[in-house]
Order: C-alpha cells, then sequence, then structure tokens
C-alpha cells in the first residue's frame, strides 16, 4: 500500500461541474440507446439468415471500424473544434438507425444492408471514441479527472445493463422501427446537450495542423513518450491474458456452469453490476493504493475469478464471483485510461488516446483468439486455469514496471522566444535543422549529457524527427545539440507545444552552461539548389 494525494471531492465530485453532468448524462441516454440497436440488429439478423457467419458478421461489422480508424479518430479530435466533431457524428449515427428504421418499417431491410449500416454505425463509434475521453479534462479541475474517468465508465456500464433489456422488451412489444426509432431519440438529446454546451470557439490559428502532418506528429509522440509506452505495454499485458474469461465466458454459462441464455445474461448483469459497485468506490481505494497496487489488484481479482469459474462452481456463486470480476474490470480501466490521460497534453491527447484504444481493442482481439484456440486443445477448463496463471504472474511481473504520476504540469510554457528571421519564412518551407551551442566544463560533462538526453525525448515528443549532439574537435568544451523538424511551421508549433514540465527540465540543462551569455540558437532552412538557379 502506498500513500498518494487524496481527490479532493470523491466519486460524484466531477458532477458539480454543470457541463460535465450535462454531458455525462447525454452520454449514457445514448449509449443506451446505442445497446438497444445493436440487440435489434442482432436477432434481426437471426431473422434474415441462420447462418452462423451472417450473425456473426453483425458483430465483426460494429468493431472493425474501431481497428481501422481509431489512431486517425484521434488526428480529428486534435485538429478539429471538437463540440462540432462530436455533434457530426451524432448526426451520422442518428441517420443511420433513422435509416434502420425506415428499412425495418417497410420491410426492406436485407442482410447486406443491415450489415452496411451496422459497419456505419461502427464508423461513428470509432470516430466518438476517442473525442468523448479527449473532452475530459476540458470538463473538469484537474484533480478530478480520473474521477470523471470512473464516471465514464459507470456510464457506459449503466447503459450496458439498462441498454440491451430495454432493447429487448421494445423489440418483443413493438418491433424493430420502434426500438431504432427510440435510439434516434436518444440521439437527439445528445446533440441538444452538445449545442447547449457553451466551449469556448478555438481561435484562428496559421499553425492549425492538417490531417497527414498532425498524424505523422501523433505517431512521433507516440514514438518518443517513454510514459506513455509503460501505460501501453501494461495495458496490453494485462488486457491479453484478462481477455480470457470474456472469449470463453458464454461456453463457460453453457457448458461448465450448465446455464442457458438467460443465465448467460445474468452472467452479464452481474459483471455490469460489479462495475458500477467498482466505480463508486474507486475514490476511496485511490486515496489509499497508487495507481501500481491498484492494476495488481485487479490481476489478482481477475486470475482468481478465471480459478475459480473453472472448478464448474454451483451458478448462484458463479454470479457472486462475477461481481467481483465486474469491480476488478472497472478498476483495470480507470487505472490504465486515468494514467494514459494524465500524462497527455492537450495539443496531442486524441492521438494518444486513440493508440490507447488501439491497443486495448487489439489484445482483446488478439488475446481472445488465442485462448479460443488454447481451449480447442486443453479444453475450456484448462484455458481458464492458464489464463489464472499467467494473468497472476504477468501482475506481479509487471508490477515492477511502475505507472507514470501524471504530476507533471503540461500546460504550455510559452516561455521560447520567437526565431530570429531576416524575412518571412513561408510555413510549409523545410526541413528546419535547429543547433544549439553549450559551453560546458570537462567535470559537468556527464551530468550534462544525461539531462540532455532526457531533453531529447521532448525534443521529439514536440516534433523533432531527428535529433543528436556533437562536440568540437578543437575546443572540446563547445557542445552542439541539433535537432532536424519537418516544416518552418511544425517548429513554430514546437515553440507552443513546450509544457512547463519541459521548461523545468529545459532550466535543468541550462544551469551547466557555463558561457557568459545563453547558449547560442541557430536556425538552418533546406535550400533546394533548383530554386536558387544553381546549374
Amino acid at each position: 500500500m502506498s500513500e498518494v494525494n487524496p481527490s479532493s471531492g470523491g466519486s460524484f465530485a466531477p458532477l458539480r461541474q454543470s457541463v460535465f453532468a450535462v454531458l455525462w448524462a447525454a452520454t449514457v441516454l445514448g449509449n443506451t440507446g446505442s445497446f438497444m440497436r445493436d440487440v435489434a440488429s442482432s436477432w434481426l439478423m437471426t431473422d434474415l439468415s441462420a447462418a452462423p457467419a451472417a450473425v456473426a458478421m453483425v458483430q465483426a461489422a460494429g468493431t472493425l471500424p474501431i481497428f481501422l480508424l481509431a489512431i486517425p479518430a484521434g488526428v480529428l479530435s486534435d485538429i478539429l473544434d471538437r463540440r462540432k466533431f462530436l455533434i457530426a457524428i451524432q448526426v451520422l449515427l442518428a441517420g443511420v438507425s433513422i435509416t434502420l428504421m425506415a428499412l425495418a418499417y417497410t420491410g426492406l431491410l436485407s442482410v447486406s444492408a443491415l450489415i452496411g449500416l451496422t459497419f456505419l454505425g461502427g464508423v461513428g463509434a470509432a470516430l466518438m471514441g476517442p473525442t468523448w475521453q479527449a473532452i475530459v479534462p476540458e470538463l473538469v479541475p484537474r484533480e478530478d479527472v480520473k474521477s470523471a474517468v470512473a464516471l465514464n465508465s459507470l456510464g457506459i456500464n449503466i447503459a450496458r445493463s439498462i441498454g440491451p433489456a430495454a432493447g429487448g422488451l421494445l423489440l418483443a412489444a413493438f418491433g424493430a422501427a420502434v426500438t431504432y426509432g427510440v435510439d434516434v431519440a436518444s440521439y437527439i438529446v445528445v446533440i441538444a446537450a452538445l449545442l447547449w454546451w457553451p466551449r469556448a470557439k478555438n481561435a484562428d490559428d496559421a499553425l492549425s495542423e492538417h490531417f497527414f502532418g498532425a498524424f505523422r506528429a501523433g505517431l512521433r509522440y507516440t514514438r518518443a513518450s517513454r510514459s506513455l509506452h509503460i501505460v501501453l505495454l501494461r495495458a496490453a499485458i494485462f488486457f491479453a491474458f484478462a481477455s480470457a474469461v470474456w472469449a470463453l465466458l458464454p461456453l463457460v454459462a453453457r457448458n461448465l456452469l450448465g446455464g442457458d441464455a438467460g443465465f448467460y445474461g445474468i452472467l452479464l448483469g452481474a459483471v455490469g453490476a460489479g462495475a458500477i459497485g467498482g466505480a463508486l468506490v474507486m475514490p476511496r481505494l485511490r486515496e489509499r493504493f497508487d495507481a501500481d497496487s491498484l492494476l495488481l489488484g485487479s490481476a489478482t481479482i481477475t486470475a482468481l475469478v478465471m480459478a475459480t469459474l473453472s472448478f464448474a462452481p454451483p451458478q448462484w456463486l458463479a454470479i457472486i464471483i462475477l461481481l467481483f470480476l465486474g469491480g476488478a474490470w472497472i478498476m483495470a480501466l480507470t487505472t490504465l485510461n486515468g494514467a494514459a490521460q494524465s500524462i497527455l497534453p492537450n495539443w496531442v491527447r486524441g492521438r494518444g488516446l486513440a493508440v490507447y484504444l488501439t491497443v486495448f481493442n487489439g489484445a482483446m482481439t488478439a488475446g481472445s483468439l488465442g485462448w479460443g484456440a488454447v481451449a480447442e486443445a486443453a479444453g475450456v477448463a484448462g484455458t481458464l486455469v492458464i489464463g489464472a496463471v499467467g494473468l497472476g504472474l504477468a501482475g506481479i511481473v509487471m508490477h515492477r514496471v511502475k505507472l507514470p504520476s501524471g504530476d507533471a504540469d503540461l500546460i504550455p510554457s510559452n516561455h521560447w522566444p520567437e526565431p530570429l528571421v531576416a524575412e518571412p519564412v513561408a510555413h510549409d518551407r523545410g526541413p528546419v535543422l535547429i543547433l544549439i551551442e553549450y559551453r560546458i566544463e570537462k567535470q559537468y560533462r556527464p551530468a550534462f549529457l544525461s539531462v540532455l538526453d532526457d531533453l531529447s525525448q521532448e525534443r521529439r515528443r514536440d516534433g523533432a524527427y531527428g535529433w543528436g549532439v556533437t562536440e568540437d574537435s578543437a575546443d572540446p568544451e563547445k557542445i552542439v545539440e541539433w535537432f532536424m523538424v519537418e516544416s518552418w511551421a511544425e517548429h513554430l508549433r514546437q515553440h507552443k507545444r513546450v509544457s512547463k514540465a519541459d521548461a523545468d527540465l529545459q532550466g535543468r540543462v541550462l544551469t551547466y552552461h557555463a558561457g557568459p551569455e545563453e547558449p547560442v540558437v541557430r536556425h538552418f532552412l533546406a535550400i533546394d539548389p533548383r530554386h536558387e538557379g544553381v546549374d
């Protein structure tokens, strides 16, 4: 157990922020409608085609866009007005459900149309995921971000608990068209909440990023961020092992526990109820335990649940232990998501979260396929035991790889002076070479180079695609740091991206500089001889 700073407001503190509360409630309603739509679509497919492959295609059509579009969606989240982007996505989703409603009402819905419209709904969900998560820090104070993340997870589980049941009742009583119509109404509520949100307009900026440049910048940030690498590694390992219980749960319910479809639904309901309970107690747990301890606890509980299920317990006991599975699952989700949120600056938040979501979904998908193959050879019970042992050992080993604290001040420092230019430089001109000349006394050289290595990561995160350090052969105390940026506009954006934490790191570097003046900074622009009249 580790002492950590307690959250100032408790579980529901973010709901004191009126904008967060309205958008949270609207999102719960919208997600409930989406689950109702999914139930109607899955059931309709069984009427349209008895082929298992066709039924499976509905699920695949809904999830495939998440793998294809998560990172592009993150790019769009960072370069577009997030409020307007979310409204456009809701209009797209409403259009999908209106079309489904009309086709179901007229009896013209076909297998291909249902799969195609489900794919479009999946596109909307893929575009929406990173953006919804990226707006959280805009809606609540910094100290309430983790509680807000937990409340978002709580909202999804509330919708997951209510939506399928409500959708099934509406489908049985009134038919698919009415069910789709209720989903349309839920999107109208979400659109109204977004229109009401008094978000400040994005300032007109000549340095606004374009899609492909923003895509490259996001990849550079991901490659250079050691803190994000740790979060992604911890997430990939946890979800790859934990996916075993989700992949095999239908077979556990039917073959090991002797249940029917109704009992399987009860098990899922127990997971949802446990997740709701877990979200409610998370703030108290965070007061007593650090993030690494919470993730170890989640892995331990999940492993114990998997091991217990392998012994085919009574159905009543299975329901109880799945309550604990739901609580452990939400503990892991909020811990990892909160860690990712806390280390990402606003300019790249959508792209960073999209990478996290891609890793999450990839680990779950690959893990599910892998555990299914293991179950073919070892059986369901044996696979659960293997997964439980693997998750327990992985939890212990990965506990040594500490999650980032997320305490760094990521607000832009704006402390870099404007670069000196003899005449205006076109924004698309590049690449740009930046040289910074230091004078370092011999005895301080090792310490200086160590801090400079840390600074190199900051340079790469904020836009540099190449970095190095050199010394003057005639004067070894003269050391030059250099880095390359793809364009003049990207270097100007780099000026705006430097955070206060980065400024503190740069200050540490400057403490080793022994020259009478500040280090000399020079900017060199690439020259194309063809444009200079050179033969």
